[in-house]
Order: C-alpha cells, then sequence, then structure tokens
C-alpha cells in the first residue's frame, strides 16, 4: 500500500495500517529527524505538534462549516493528558487519528491515538474551550456540531 500523507484516510486505509477501529479523521506522515530528541527517539514535544496538526485539520475539514455566516470561534486548550506508550524513531510511518468523544454547551473533548507498526505508540485527550472571537467569553457550540460529534464520532454528553 502507498501511504497518501497529509491526506485524511479512509476507514479501509486505517484498518490496513493497524488499526482496529477506524476513527472519523486520521492521516499518516512520517518521522523527520528535526523530530529526535538527543538519544534518536521521537522529541516529546512533536507528539504534542502531531496532536495539534490533527486537530486543527479536523476542525477546519468537518467542523467549521458549521460557523459559516457568523464569526469563527476562538479556540482554547483548556488541559491535555497524553500517555507515551512506546518509542518511535527515524523514517518510521504514522496514523495521527482524532475524535470527539464527549460535550457540553461551549466545550468539547478530542481523543487522539498516534498509531505506528499497527501498535499505539501514544495517545492524548485535551478539552476544548470555544470561546467568543475577541476572547471575551464562551461561544455555545452549534447544534449541528453537537449532532454530527454524535452521529460521526460517538460523542456523548460530558
Amino acid at each position: 500500500m502507498t501511504l497518501p500523507y497529509h491526506t485524511p484516510l479512509t476507514d479501509a486505509q486505517q484498518r490496513q495500517l493497524g488499526l482496529d477501529h477506524p476513527q472519523p479523521f486520521a492521516v499518516a506522515d512520517r518521522v523527520r529527524f528535526a523530530e529526535l530528541d538527543a538519544l534518536n527517539h521521537v522529541n516529546n514535544k512533536a507528539y504534542l505538534e502531531w496532536f495539534e496538526t490533527v486537530r486543527v485539520a479536523y476542525f477546519k475539514q468537518l467542523c467549521a462549516h458549521h460557523y459559516e455566516g457568523r464569526p469563527a470561534p476562538r479556540m482554547v486548550i483548556r488541559n491535555a493528558d497524553i500517555h507515551y506508550v512506546q518509542e518511535m524513531v527515524m523514517d518510521e510511518d504514522y496514523v495521527v487519528t482524532v475524535r470527539v468523544t464527549g460535550y457540553r454547551t461551549t466545550s468539547f473533548v478530542m481523543e487522539h491515538q498516534l498509531w505506528s507498526g499497527g501498535s499505539l505508540r501514544a495517545r492524548m485527550t485535551g478539552v476544548m474551550v470555544t470561546l467568543l472571537p475577541d476572547g471575551s467569553g464562551r461561544y455555545p457550540l452549534p447544534e449541528a456540531l453537537v449532532a454530527e460529534f454524535r452521529e460521526r464520532d460517538g460523542a456523548q454528553p460530558a
């Protein structure tokens, strides 16, 4: 299989890459030299960048249209919990996934996973808060977006 980098992967592609349960949004890439630490393992900072990159792409491609005709929200990470499962090294192909697992009126919980060689290498759970564009207060999630979180991602009220 030729791995398409930086392009959302289909369920079938995710399964071919070893994911048991395909996620609503997944992209592939390869470890670069600049992402290594002094021990030639992927630096912890790189994992956070990979999770952030897929989170932004997920929102732009699957969620942003729910804000058409109104100001876009300011997205803030309230907190994040990362668990490093297994090290990564130079030139490894990997898949980063993301889905929404829970929601409230102005926030939602995102689960990220990092897979390589058919095994889970890291995961992160984070709470995202939507603020008004000037940051002066919270911005309620559109009901159509919440419905999509429930239907596409299997999200539940938090």
